[in-house]
């Protein structure tokens, strides 16, 4: 491939400079497949249950049934390992269900390429926007700034062409490519697929797909996972804070027991049992059930994609947005206000040059999308620039800051048409003393006004064979002011995020003036507008003159400070900031490199998806931190309760199997969380889960919930004393099963996010299963297989003195609920 000319290459691919016909595309494709690298097979069923086994809680509850069973502990080990096999067959289905669903997300954000087909060999190559799926070799396309190269290509043309190879090469700094007409042996005139183009245009022919590019060839296996996030984080650090009392609970109830009962092995089962009481089993299931239906509700209703489960709970606790001002704030089609001479007078004739350099810039260079203020001098300056032959064109790229194109003047003459920033095409002129600051003030007093301004040069060249990319000593011709109209549903949005405790930041390379015009005509106060470099940048609302490296900074200084920030950008510019933020948004109309990095795609690039899109993050967020808040304190007050229980009474406060099938019970009940709907109070501020906080929420309400559970150990061993005792054992351990899923099923309903204690209409799910529970509670132990676990129905006056510790446990929950709000909010 590297030894073939140009015209070797086509021919040996049966194509030409106008690409490929329809028919010829479509048995390429039966042929050769899909553009597609290979990828993992889908696991089986067994592979996915046994990789649920890594799970940390599933892992340790393995070994806890393990020991059991070599204890020929054989009713304990059986309850157990049924709960490792429930846990894993529901995280399997979780899985399958959430891979189903990013499968047909991720047909929705699939890449496309501008290629050039023809319905039959007879008619004209149009370009035609086609999945990267259905490209095939000899298929021939066209790149432009922030394109991924989607398939091994050779170039046929280039105008100052860069391109970022680090996924093959490892280089950082963008590597120039061009169109070598001979066998070169640097491949400079090939591009790979996974590069990225930095600058410049080109139209190529494709040589290779699938698993016969290079990219395939080095990444067989390929991985976009990012690391763990915030979520992550946090969710282990519970995590390995609970196994680690888990491991504790065993070796220290049989010492206890050992030491003041002078019981020994025999309570091994029983000390297990308590560790598994202690496990949040479901935690997993609970999680992939509430991220993914929240992920599928949002494509479902707002065309928003989340790409990345996790990121949906990172959505939730988004407490910056970074956005840029031009599309998000105001629409992508900027409007021409004024032209002026160097003088500041209005001069048509410079408007007119504008639009002649738009033209040729638009014939020649290939773009894939046409630039906005390109659009809007041809619109302003009519039918312009068809009256000269065009030579060349570099289109406008975020490092350069200036576009040129190149036609054909006098005889023997080009003329060469540069716009841009006012810096960068000044500093490319050739200016009288004082006339530089001079033009300076000028574009700043039109900027200072709120206008875009776009400087325009020119200059006379002889006709040589190459035309220059970055041309010098250019000659002034004036300036070009554009106003941008908003966004119509931008102030709405602003509000609304407002509203949910999301502060907005603006990071434009725009003039500060400008940005600061648009926020203040939207309703957001832009305070003192800082530019990129400034001390303390990132603490300000708007931050101009951002270069694509600023963007990055910016962001890290906000999470360095603690920030949950996400960046909503659609630019190759972006594309640092888009990798560098919690959570990185991008348009479905994005560049293809800022799509794919990141983290959820927008049906349009609106504030207002956005919105909903947090609204699903913290709904998802909510419903996961009320279970573990429910689950955790119940477990840890439950678990602390049998331990004084079983030092203080002369025999095991509840059987293995008792113990177990509480939380076989309890752990079915709280799958409801997953279908909950928080309540409005968890919906207006950043969702997090911050192990410290969790971990006093817990130890608080943990120790209500035994002194709840003591309380029933008291009065049943008043009771237990009395003349209508009947089996000491059999009742105590059938009256505290009972007692402690009433308490449970009160939990339910008092310890969820967002929910007032006094009262609310509660949602469905979680309604009923918490009603299911009790009625477990209560219809179990008298029923056949109560008796199987050794439980036995109580006498009637026993269901009254059941009835008044739950109703003083739910009055005492409702109060300290309300103190810990308070106290919270301080």
């Amino acid at each position: 491939m590297a030894s073939e000319t140009t015209l070797g290459v086509l021919r040996r691919l049966e194509s030409g400079p106008r690409g490929l016909t329809d028919t010829e595309a479509a048995s390429r494709l039966a042929a050769r497949g899909e553009n597609t690298l290979p990828q993992e097979r889908t696991p089986t069923w067994p592979r996915r249950c046994l990789r649920a086994l890594r799970d940390p809680f599933t892992a340790v509850l393995l070994c806890l049934g393990l020991v059991s069973a070599a204890v020929a502990s054989w009713g304990t080990a059986v309850v157990i390992l049924a709960l490792v096999a429930v846990s894993c067959v529901l995280r399997a289905s979780g899985e399958h269900a959430a891979d189903r669903s990013l499968a047909t997300l991720r047909e929705l954000v699939a890449g496309t390429a501008t290629v050039l087909r023809r319905a039959d060999a007879q008619d004209p190559a149009e370009p035609r926007e086609v999945p990267v799926a259905e490209l095939v070799p000899g298929d021939v396309l066209r790149l432009g700034p922030g394109d991924l190269v989607p398939a091994d290509v050779r170039l046929l043309r280039s105008r100052g062409l860069t391109v970022h190879q680090g996924a093959l090469t490892g280089e950082s700094a963008p590597v120039g490519k061009t169109a070598a007409d001979s066998g070169a042996a640097d491949e400079s005139h090939l591009c790979f697929q996974g590069s990225t183009v930095a600058s410049g245009s080109a139209t190529a022919v494709v040589v290779a797909t699938g698993a016969a590019t290079r990219f395939a060839a080095a990444h067989r296996v390929p991985d976009a996972r990012r690391e763990g996030g915030a979520f992550d984080r946090s969710v282990h650090g519970i995590s390995w804070v609970l196994i680690r009392f888990m491991l504790l609970t065993p070796p220290l109830v049989l010492m206890a027991n050992a030491t003041l009962r002078d019981r020994g092995l025999e309570t091994l089962p029983f000390a297990v049992a308590v560790a598994v009481g202690l496990t949040p089993e479901m935690l997993p299931v609970i999680v992939t059930t509430c991220l993914a239906r929240g992920a599928a509700s949002l494509a479902r209703t707002r065309g928003v994609i989340v790409k990345r489960l996790p990121a949906l709970h990172d959505l939730g606790a988004v407490d910056v947005l970074c956005v840029d001002k031009t599309g998000t704030l105001t629409q992508d089609r900027p409007v021409v206000e004024r032209s002026l001479d160097p003088a500041g007078r209005d001069d048509p004739e410079v408007l007119r040059r504008a639009a002649v350099g738009a033209w040729w810039t638009l014939q020649l260079a290939e773009l894939p999308t046409p630039d906005p203020l390109d659009e809007a001098l041809l619109a302003a300056a009519g039918p312009v620039g068809e009256e000269y032959d065009g030579v060349d064109a570099v289109p406008f790229d975020p490092v350069r800051r200036i576009s040129t194109a190149v036609v054909r003047g006098a005889l023997g003459r080009h003329t060469v048409v540069v716009t841009g920033a006012v810096e960068a095409v000044l500093e490319r002129c050739a200016t009288r003393p004082g006339e530089h600051d001079r033009l300076l003030s000028l574009a700043a007093r039109e900027a200072d006004a709120g206008l875009r301004v776009l400087a325009v040069a020119t200059a006379d060249r002889p006709a040589g064979p190459g035309a220059p990319t970055d041309p010098r000593g250019l000659d002034f011709q004036g300036l070009v002011t554009f106003r941008d109209a908003l966004a119509p549903t931008a102030a709405e949005a602003l509000r609304g995020l407002a509203d949910r405790g999301v502060t907005v930041k603006v990071l434009t390379g725009d003039h500060p003036a400008t940005a600061a015009r648009a926020c203040r005509e939207l309703g957001l106060d832009p305070g003192e507008v800082r530019t990129a470099g400034q001390p303390d940048a990132a603490a300000a609302t708007v931050v101009a003159r951002c270069t694509p490296e600023d963007k990055a900074r910016v962001v890290a200084a906000l999470r360095a400070a603690g920030h949950t920030v996400g960046f909503l950008g659609d630019g190759v510019n972006d594309v640092a900031a888009l990798r560098t933020a919690d959570v990185g948004i991008a348009p479905r109309s994005a560049v293809g490199v800022a799509r794919d990095s990141a983290d959820v795609v927008l049906a349009e690039k609106d504030l207002t998806a956005i919105g909903h899109a947090i609204t699903a993050g913290r709904h998802a967020s909510g419903n996961i931190a009320s279970y573990l808040r429910v689950t955790l304190s119940s477990n840890l007050g439950n678990v602390v309760a049998m331990l004084a229980a079983g030092l203080l009474l002369p025999f095991l406060p509840m059987l293995p199997a008792q113990v177990l099938a509480q939380n076989l019970c309890f752990d079915a009940a709280q799958l409801a969380f997953a279908h909950d709907r928080p309540g409005a109070a968890a919906l207006r501020g950043p969702a997090g889960l911050r192990p410290r906080s969790f971990l006093r929420f817990v130890i608080a309400f943990g120790v209500l919930n035994a002194v709840a559970d003591l309380a029933t150990f008291a009065v049943l061993a008043l009771a237990l004393h009395g003349p209508d005792a009947v089996d000491d054992e059999a009742v105590f351990h059938s009256a505290w099963f009972t007692e402690n899923l009433l308490t449970q099923a009160v939990v339910m309903l008092l310890l969820r996010t967002g929910r007032s204690a006094g009262g609310g209409r509660a949602p469905g799910p979680v309604a009923l299963a918490a009603a299911g529970l009790a009625a477990v509670g209560l219809l179990l132990p008298p029923s056949p297989l109560g008796g199987a676990l050794g439980m036995t129905a109580l006498p009637p006056a026993y269901y009254l003195l059941l009835a008044l510790v739950p109703g003083l446990y739910a009055l005492a929950l409702a109060g300290a609920r309300a103190g810990y709000r308070r106290v919270s909010r301080r």
